[in-house]
């Protein structure tokens, strides 16, 4: 069980670089592992949350951190994360949900990218209800699949010219890890392998490593814009691998 780790730490880097946790791709990873079904989610909810812990730490100490941006999508986001996270579907649908989650997000990182370092912004007062709306959407897709929802957030917050590039990364960021723990308690009401997590301490260390040295890249050597393209790619691969063995 080495190749996989050693995904995950590519992933954790690749993600933590520009703000993000890595759930979409954890999940299609052990998705084309065939690793136990039931326990996907919770593996994945927790790499996000060691992952961007470091993400939330290195921003908020950088002072990105924009309260009034933030708040508006974590109040529908987290109730319906925690409430998507309470469903049980099968495996098949999951299969095809995941599919589109990762197939959408990575084209919309590579429509997006060079926004991830535009400085020069400017802002537009998005209705409060607009960002309800978008939060609780993201949250409860978040939940179903078990993803924090930031690769979703993101690029829509810059497309809509919500903030500054550094403040949305931060948002992102703070918006995974409070959604991903409200995804992992909703799981925690459905009938999981939850003792077998412990099978999978290499995962959890590897992301661990690897979201630290992400966030070296991201604040000391590359633009965001260049690590933004790279996990596009990364993301519009796993999905294209993941799309061919649902058809095989």
């Amino acid at each position: 069980m080495i190749i996989l780790p050693s995904l995950f730490f590519l992933t954790a880097i690749l993600y933590s670089s520009v703000g993000f946790g890595g759930g979409s791709t954890y999940l299609a990873l052990l998705l084309i592992w065939d690793i136990p079904y039931q326990i996907f989610p919770v593996i994945a909810l927790c790499c996000n949350i060691i992952v961007v812990s470091g993400n939330c730490f290195n921003y908020i100490k950088a002072g990105n951190i924009n309260y009034k941006l933030l708040t508006p999508y974590l109040v529908s986001s987290v109730p319906l994360s925690f409430i998507g996270g309470t469903l049980s579907i099968n495996k098949s649908f999951f299969e095809i949900l995941l599919f589109v989650v990762l197939i959408c997000a990575g084209f919309l990182l590579f429509f997006n990218f060079k926004s991830f370092d535009d400085t020069k912004i400017i802002k537009k007062k998005i209705p409060a209800a607009i960002s309800i709306l978008i939060g609780g959407s993201i949250g409860f897709i978040s939940g179903v699949v078990g993803i924090g929802g930031g690769i979703f957030l993101s690029p829509i917050l810059l497309l809509i010219k919500a903030d500054k590039a550094k403040h949305i990364a931060t948002a992102a960021s703070l918006f995974i890890l409070i959604n991903s723990i409200a995804g992992i308690f909703g799981q925690f009401t459905k009938h999981s392998v939850f003792y077998e997590i412990e099978n999978y301490w290499l995962l959890f260390l590897a992301v661990l490593i690897g979201g630290q040295f992400g966030n070296f890249l991201n604040l000391k050597i590359f633009p965001a814009r260049v690590l933004v393209l790279v996990t596009s790619a990364l993301v519009i691969f796993i999905s294209i691998r993941m799309g061919l063995k649902l058809l095989v």
